[in-house]
């Protein structure tokens, strides 16, 4: 319990704050910093509180306020994860997002979609409420996932100034709300987006040689998360920890376990 509370005192940093680029005031926020300190990422199942990780990244929706309390009695910092560039089925504001921004499946889950962000106006009300939530829950930061629709077959010809105009409402809408922002696999826009967001979540960057782009985020003295899936942690920790990512070994389904972590 020493080690994790030691790796949480390290996220402990004053939190930030300024004015967005309206020069409206932006709440006091989370700023992690670069770190080899494990994180741990759920999204089904339990919350098990007992991985040593001094970051935890779980679902928006599923997981009580009670957990999010419980995490932070024992010292870690709470991500909220949510979908913004994807409409699911199964979530209780589906009915909330118009049919004509809902487009292709995304590959791989035939319950998802990729949403039109070009008009995120029209269904920027559900994700406001989204982000309420999280807040309202206390969570720390925000996971805005599926943000890269650009690089994707989306049904829609969705431009990168398109998705940049988006991913920054989405990064103002968290600030607002006084919580963290991560940029979620969009290292095609990393560069234009590291002032407007707080840290990166990344997905397989060591197994697809993907992983250069997001270093501009340690570069700019913030912190990045990242997973594999395929890789046994000898093919990636050593270089995980040489350039300060946290990195960790997860199976696709994101449940509690497997968990393999490369913090230091």
């Amino acid at each position: 319990m020493l080690a994790v509370a030691m790796a949480a005192a390290a996220f402990a940093l004053p939190a930030r704050s300024g004015a967005d680029p309206t020069g409206a005031p932006v709440p006091a926020h989370w700023e992690p910093t670069p770190t080899t300190a494990a994180w741990q990422w759920q999204l089904q199942g339990k919350i098990d509180t007992s991985v040593p990780a001094a970051v935890y990244d779980i679902d928006g929706f599923e997981v009580p306020k009670g957990t999010v309390e419980q995490l932070h009695r024992l010292g870690r910092k709470v991500v909220c994860y949510l979908d913004v560039g994807s409409w699911e089925t199964d979530r209780p504001d589906a009915g909330q997002f118009p049919k004509s921004v809902i487009g292709r499946r995304y590959e791989g889950f035939p319950d998802e979609r990729w949403l039109d962000i070009r008009r995120f106006r029209l269904f920027a009300k559900p994700l406001k409420h989204r982000f309420d939530l999280c807040a309202r829950k206390g969570f720390d930061a925000v996971e805005p996932d599926n943000i890269a629709g650009w690089e994707n077959r989306t049904g829609f010809p969705i431009t990168r100034q398109d998705q940049l105009r988006f991913n920054r409402w989405v990064a103002h809408q968290v600030h607002a709300r006084g919580m963290a922002v991560a940029l979620k696999n969009d290292g095609g826009q990393a560069n234009e987006l590291v002032d407007d967001f707080n840290f990166a979540i990344v997905e397989q960057c060591f197994q697809y040689e993907e992983c250069g782009p997001y270093r501009t985020f340690v570069e700019h003295d913030k912190a990045v998360f990242e997973t594999e899936y395929e890789l046994k942690p000898e093919q990636f920790c050593p270089e995980a920890n040489q350039i300060d990512f946290s990195a960790i070994g997860k199976s696709y389904d994101l449940f509690a376990e497997p968990w393999r972590s490369c913090g230091e």
